[in-house]
């Protein structure tokens, strides 16, 4: 299987090559040439599988034998070996034919588990195989940075650096970065916002001076294609549990980065029966303005009790847009120039493709805070904000109640809990593995909003 970008111009890749190359040379993401597409009947015989077994199967062909297939079913099996719950991702059931997926039982307590604990053992194998050292540079709007470090944290070939926009992540997410243990983890506050930390990510990528020649830059973020790769797993997993194939599911996704959605579609190309996507966002509601009202606008970040979904910019959602302009490298890349500066409009053709699979709604903290009350009333079922924001889109949004609605359960509320006491809720307890983690020393470094500064300290923390 190859690899092309969503701007045309950068050469296909192979799986080894994507995995270490993250932002394609010409400014574009990573897709694969061609999706696998499975028949109702293969997805049926799936249904007794295990979470592990099923993710090996939908993972194998797009790694298209870069990893012999039982080095990469070990490595799968060990990334979901230290998850919390048995079923690796349960569903709970609030109501009549509405579930929650719970994505928050890995080691961080948050969805980017499923793709960076395996993420760290791929790149640990493929570095080791080519003698090569690596520097991850990752943004984080809260949860990818604990997930990564925690995934990676024990590759022999790599140095770690995490920016996080200064005080505007929660105490939990925050320690759950800083505490961390390790002589080459490194983590920066920066004095911006989430999209500012992601354009320096970016901006290092596409030139990487800064480290000398001497080493490899590598993406966590979810623009590296394995992140997107490993969430479609869970989406199979969801609705085979529920009937599928042979039942239609919809899904509801708390989304910012628009990575895990598209997860969502790209199952739904491979064959699964998915009647609806719901995009729900919180008040910075770029994605649900362009779906709703066509108008993709860049306005400021409105800082929410939802702060993993406090982004402007999304930047998946150019892979989206890749397949609506009919895959033309060309065209997209001139439509993301103009989606950079002004307000921008899609034609009707493609505003008709995105809305015969996609809804979206925009959930305000007052409302989300509503919703995790009514359904601790309810069901006695404590939501996270972000969870929370997907359960009020579902119920505003959903086209059939014949249909089974699943929202993804995207961390777990101990990380918030300034929201629980928002929500006039009593706290969770931290589980037993975190249990000390506001009384461990913390290890960041704050530093401005500029780039040139922030090069220069990674380049002095790896090489000096």
């Amino acid at each position: 299987m190859k690899y092309i970008s969503t701007r045309g111009d950068a050469p296909a890749l192979s799986f080894e090559d994507v995995l270490l190359t993250g932002l394609a040379s010409d400014g574009g993401l990573y897709v694969p040439e061609n999706l696998p597409h499975y028949s109702a009947e293969e997805i049926r015989s799936w249904g007794g599988l295990s979470y592990d077994a099923l993710a090996f199967k939908i993972i194998k062909p797009f790694v298209d034998g870069a990893i012999p297939d039982a080095e990469l079913q070990a490595m799968i099996t060990d990334s979901y070996r230290g998850f919390a719950h048995g079923a690796v991702a349960p569903l709970t059931q609030l109501d009549h034919n509405e579930y929650v997926l719970e994505l928050f039982h890995g080691p961080t307590l948050a969805f980017k588990d499923f793709a960076l604990q395996l993420l760290g053992r791929l790149l640990d194998y493929v570095l080791k195989k080519r003698g090569e050292r690596a520097v991850i540079v990752g943004a984080t709007s809260g949860d990818t940075g604990s997930a990564a470090i925690e995934g990676c944290k024990r590759c022999d070939n790599i140095d770690i650096v995490i920016m996080h926009p200064h005080n505007r992540v929660s105490d939990v997410q925050r320690r759950q970065m800083t505490t961390i243990a390790g002589d080459r983890i490194f983590n920066i506050a920066v004095e911006g916002n989430f999209d500012d930390c992601q354009e320096m990510v970016k901006a290092s990528f596409a030139d990487q001076k800064f480290l000398r020649g001497e080493r490899r830059l590598v993406a966590v973020n979810s623009i590296n294609w394995a992140r997107i790769m490993a969430q479609i797993v869970y989406y199979f997993y969801a609705a085979i549990n529920l009937g599928g194939p042979d039942r239609s599911v919809a899904f509801s996704v708390p989304t910012g980065n628009f990575g895990d959605i598209f997860a969502g579609y790209l199952a739904h190309k491979m064959g699964l029966p998915i009647d609806q996507l719901i995009v729900a966002t919180n008040q910075n509601d770029i994605l649900h303005r362009c779906l709703s009202q066509n108008n993709y606008e860049k306005r400021p970040l409105v800082p929410t009790f939802a702060p993993s979904m406090d982004i402007v910019v999304s930047s998946n959602f150019e892979r989206l847009l890749f397949d609506v302009v009919g895959r033309d490298g060309h065209a997209l890349k001139a439509l993301v120039a103009r989606m950079g500066k002004e307000s921008v409009s899609l034609d009707d053709s493609a505003m008709a493709s995105l809305r015969a699979l996609f809804d979206s709604a925009a959930v305000t903290d007052a409302a989300a805070s509503q919703t995790m009350k009514d359904v601790h009333q309810s069901c006695n079922y404590l939501l996270d904000p972000h969870t929370a924001i997907g359960v009020h889109a579902a119920r505003s949004q959903r086209r059939s109640h014949d249909v089974p609605m699943v929202t993804l359960g995207t961390a777990h509320p101990v990380k918030f809990a300034d929201a629980v006491d928002q929500a006039g809720l009593s706290r969770p307890d931290l589980p037993p593995h975190l249990i000390d983690l506001m009384t461990r020393d913390e290890r960041y470094t704050v530093l401005p909003n500029d780039l040139s500064v922030i090069q220069d300290w990674i380049a002095e923390q790896v090489f000096g």
